[in-house]
C-alpha cells in the first residue's frame, strides 16, 4: 500500500512542478514536458492494467473452483443430513430393543419363579405318593371290599395320576420357555450392541463431514477475500493513474489551444446567459398562466433496507403436539413459529442485494429442533441450491410450509407429520452465513406473511 502511494506521489509531484515551469518557460516547453510526463504515466497505467487483468483471471478460476466446491459442499451437507436422520432412526431402534430386552428379562424372572413353584408342588406330590405306596390298586382289588367303593377309589387314583402327568408336562414346558427366553434375551443384547456400534460409526462420519465442510468454507472464503481485496487495490491504483492522465491531457490541450479555449469559453458564457434569460422569461410566462408547465414525473423510490443489525424479536414458543389438527385455512392467527431463536428478517423487507424477503429468517443454534407447524404430509426432503437441506410439508387445500437452510432433514417424502413433530435441525446449509431457519407459508404457490398466521 505504501509503495502505491509513493508511485502516485511521484506522478503528482511533477505535475505541480510542471504547472510552475509552464508559467515561466511558456506554452511550447510546458506542452513538451507534459507530453513526456503523460507517456510515463500511461506506461505505468498499462502495467497496472496488465496486473489487474491477470488477477481477474485468477479470481475467475477461483470462482470456478468455488462453484465446483459448492457442488461438493452440497454432497457434504446431504451426507450430514442423512447421517443425522440415520442417527435418529438408530436411536428409535435402540429404544425399542431396550424395551424388548427389559420385557424379556421380566418374563424370564416370572418363569423362573413359576418353575420353582412347580418343582415344589411336584416334589410334594411325589412325596405323598411314595408314602402311600405304589400298590394301592392291587390292594383295593384284593381287599374284598364293596365293589362300588373299590371303583370310586380306583377313579380317584386315576385322577391323581393324570394330575401328576400334567404337572410334569407343565414343568417341562416352563423349562423350555425359560431356555427360549434366555436365548431371545441374549440375541436382543447382541442386537443392541450392534446398534450402539453402528451409532458410534455414524457419529464419527458426521463429525468428519462437519470438519471437511468447515475447512472447505474457510479456505474458499479466505482465498476469494484476499484476491478481491488485491483486485480492488489495483483497481483504485488504475483509477488514480487514469485521473492523472486525464489531467495531463487537459493541460496539454489547454496549452496548445489556449486561444481557441478562451474563445469557446466566451461563446459558451454568452450562450449560457442567453439561455438563462430565455428560461427566466419562460418561467415568468408560466407563473402568469400564459404557458402551461410540465408536471414532474419522478420515479418511485424504493428503499433498499439493510438487514437489521439487531434481532427484530425473540421467539420462544414452538408448535405444541396435539394442536392444529383441523383444516389449515382455519388456523390463521393460531400457529407458532417452528424453531426457537431470534427473528432477523421479516416478510416483505428488502435484502441488501435487492430482492424482498419472501418469508422469515430465524437465527437459531446449529442443531436446534425444527418442528412442523401443523399436520401434513412431507412432499420434498432434500438439498436445493440456495436453500440447502430443505423440507416442504403439504397441509392440504393447496397450503404448504417451507423450511430451509437446515443442518439435516429428519423425514422422508411421503411421511405423515403431526403438529410439533421434529422434522429437521437448524443449520446454515445452502451457503447461508448464519445458522438458523428460513421459513415460508404459501397458498396456491403465492407467498403469505407468516406473521399473520402466528398467534399473539
Amino acid at each position: 500500500m505504501k509503495q502505491r502511494y509513493v508511485r502516485a506521489f511521484r506522478l503528482v509531484l511533477p505535475v505541480c512542478g510542471l504547472l510552475l515551469w509552464a508559467g515561466l518557460q511558456g506554452p511550447a516547453l510546458a506542452a513538451s514536458t507534459r507530453a513526456a510526463q503523460k507517456t510515463a504515466a500511461e506506461a505505468e497505467r498499462a502495467e497496472l492494467r496488465q496486473k489487474l487483468n491477470a488477477l481477474k483471471n485468477d479470481i475467475s478460476k477461483t470462482e470456478t473452483a468455488k462453484d465446483q466446491a459448492s457442488d461438493a459442499l452440497a454432497v457434504s451437507e446431504q451426507a450430514i443430513s442423512e447421517a443425522n436422520r440415520s442417527l435418529r432412526d438408530l436411536q428409535g431402534e435402540q429404544a425399542e430393543t431396550q424395551t424388548k430386552l427389559t420385557r424379556l428379562t421380566e418374563e424370564q424372572n416370572r418363569l423362573q419363579l413359576q418353575v420353582e413353584t412347580q418343582k415344589k408342588q411336584l416334589s410334594e406330590f411325589l412325596r405323598r405318593q411314595y408314602m402311600r405306596g405304589s400298590s394301592d390298586r392291587i390292594k383295593l382289588l384284593l381287599s374284598g371290599d364293596n365293589p362300588n367303593r373299590i371303583n370310586r377309589d380306583l377313579q380317584y387314583m386315576g385322577y391323581v395320576s393324570q394330575t401328576q402327568a400334567k404337572m410334569i408336562d407343565s414343568l417341562h414346558a416352563s423349562l423350555q420357555a425359560v431356555t427360549k427366553n434366555t436365548e431371545e434375551a441374549q440375541d436382543a443384547k447382541e442386537e443392541l450392541d450392534e446398534i450402539a456400534q453402528e451409532e458410534r460409526q455414524h457419529k464419527t462420519a458426521l463429525e468428519t463431514e462437519k470438519k471437511r465442510r468447515a475447512t472447505l468454507l474457510a479456505q474458499l472464503a479466505d482465498k476469494l477475500h484476499n484476491q478481491k481485496k488485491q483486485a480492488d487495490d489495483l483497481q483504485k491504483d488504475e483509477q488514480r493513474l487514469g485521473t492523472l492522465v486525464t489531467r495531463l491531457n487537459k493541460l496539454i490541450e489547454e496549452q496548445i489551444k489556449a486561444e481557441q479555449a478562451r474563445a469557446a469559453m466566451l461563446e459558451k458564457q454568452r450562450q449560457e446567459k442567453l439561455a438563462q434569460q430565455k428560461a427566466a422569461r419562460e418561467k415568468a410566462l408560466a407563473n402568469q398562466g400564459k404557458k402551461p408547465g410540465k408536471a414532474p414525473n419522478p420515479a418511485d423510490a424504493i428503499d433498499a433496507d439493510e438487514p437489521p443489525a439487531k434481532p427484530i424479536a425473540r421467539n420462544e414458543l414452538t408448535p405444541v403436539p396435539g394442536t392444529n389438527n383441523g383444516e389449515f385455512s382455519r388456523l390463521k392467527g393460531q400457529l407458532r413459529l417452528p424453531v426457537k431463536g431470534e427473528l432477523i428478517a421479516r416478510f416483505g423487507s428488502r435484502r441488501a442485494d435487492g430482492p424482498s424477503w419472501k418469508g422469515l429468517f430465524i437465527r437459531a443454534a446449529e442443531g436446534a429442533e425444527v418442528k412442523a407447524i401443523a399436520t401434513g404430509k412431507v412432499v420434498f426432503a432434500q438439498w436445493l441450491k440456495g436453500f440447502g437441506n430443505m423440507i416442504i410439508v403439504d397441509h392440504g387445500s393447496e397450503y404448504i410450509s417451507i423450511y430451509g437452510n437446515n443442518q439435516a432433514v429428519l423425514k422422508h417424502v411421503g411421511d405423515i407429520v403431526k403438529t410439533g413433530d421434529t422434522i429437521a435441525s437448524a443449520g446454515n446449509s445452502g451457503g447461508n452465513e448464519e445458522s438458523g431457519l428460513y421459513f415460508e407459508i404459501r397458498y396456491r404457490g403465492q407467498v403469505q406473511d407468516p406473521m399473520t398466521w402466528v398467534g399473539k
